[in-house]
């Protein structure tokens, strides 16, 4: 639970295992610029075009690494929800997420920091990630966190 980010980043000062030495940080990688990033209009997969969709997902991948997804039909209070969760989740207290905190990567829902090779890192990501499973929905929720409330 003391690795967790979240759990101790504005109490102390930055450990020297989450600072990257200058030439691995990614301001001095050449990094080919473009005046925009691919869009995905995601309103045409439910007609006919879902096969052109697909394409456009994997090429966006493979040449960009990500995408913008518009016309998805979730609604934006919605997002806004989730994301106030996810960040309330983050702030609990360490013994409030200790229950979830695990380093075994085959626990299928699990709190943990930097990367799922933390002990073998020279140098950590900074940052916690939550793993849930979601399908099916029904039994999945069963192991989800307790708190934040409206989890």
């Amino acid at each position: 639970m003391e690795k967790l980010v979240s759990s101790w980043f504005s109490n102390k000062t930055l450990p020297q295992s989450y600072i990257f030495p200058p030439e691995a940080r990614p301001g001095n990688h050449v990094i080919p610029r473009c005046n925009t990033i691919p869009v995905v209009d995601l309103s045409k997969a439910l007609a006919h075009d879902r096969i052109f969709i697909v394409q456009q997902i994997l090429k966006a991948s493979q040449e960009f690494g990500f995408f913008q997804v518009v016309n998805h039909g979730v609604p934006e209070n919605l997002v806004t929800d989730t994301m106030n969760v996810f960040k309330e989740f983050f702030e609990l207290p360490a013994e409030d997420k200790a229950g979830i905190y695990s380093e075994d990567l085959k626990r299928p829902c699990r709190l943990y920091t930097s990367s799922s090779n933390y002990d073998r890192e020279k140098v950590h990501l900074w940052r916690d990630s939550l793993r849930l499973p979601c399908h099916p929905l029904k039994e999945c929720i069963k192991i989800w966190p307790q708190k934040p409330t409206r989890y």
